[in-house]
């Protein structure tokens, strides 16, 4: 018996809001690479609010770069996309210097590893979508834990809901928390 088949993903995702609402940003045929849906990007950006003036967002397993330009768009003062494979960081440096994007920087480099040095309370909003095929997820909110400020966010997407018990082991509260197929997204706040 053959394995059913992947489904396609889409070859590229728009910005749904702010100045680049609208712009596309492509998507490359990687393996565990799935952007986040425009439905939930809309669902997230809802319950943050639609400005993020002054925000210095850190969106840790860019991929795509989806939320990370979502906020950048939306006027974070500062958004840095980290992506571990070389050649979607450089798609990613290709979509912020097409987008003009100042307040944006790319940097290959590994999210845990590169989280690990981070200074303390760094970001008001950090986004946390690893790759499903690898334990990630929970390294990752451990890190992010760290160097998020009092009061800041964390969105998790992972494949299932993260125990209330979980959280409060971190210093972290359940904010909002969605479904999206498989798909489990958290809005989780330091507390």
């Amino acid at each position: 018996m053959t394995a059913p088949p992947r489904p396609a993903l889409p070859r590229e995702v728009r910005i749904i809001g702010g100045e680049w609402k609208r712009s596309k940003l492509p998507v490359a045929d990687t393996p565990g690479l799935r952007p986040t849906p425009d439905r939930v990007r809309e669902t997230l950006f809802n319950w943050l609010g639609q400005n993020l003036s002054g925000w210095r967002c850190l969106d840790a397993f860019a991929g795509s770069g989806a939320l990370g330009f979502e906020a950048a768009s939306r006027g974070a003062s500062e958004v840095t996309l980290l992506e571990r494979d070389r050649t979607l960081a450089r798609s990613l440096t290709a979509s912020k210097e097409r987008l003009k994007a100042a307040n944006l920087r790319v940097e290959n480099a590994d999210a845990l590893a590169w989280m690990a040095r981070c200074g303390a309370d760094s970001f008001e909003l950090i986004f946390l979508d690893p790759p499903f095929d690898a334990p990630l997820a929970v390294p990752a909110l451990d890190a992010a834990v760290r160097i998020v400020v009092p009061q800041g966010f964390v969105y998790l997407e992972m494949a299932e809901a993260v125990p209330p018990e979980a959280l409060a082991a971190r210093g972290l509260s359940l904010h909002k928390h969605g479904r999206a197929g498989a798909v489990h997204f958290h809005l989780l706040q330091r507390v």
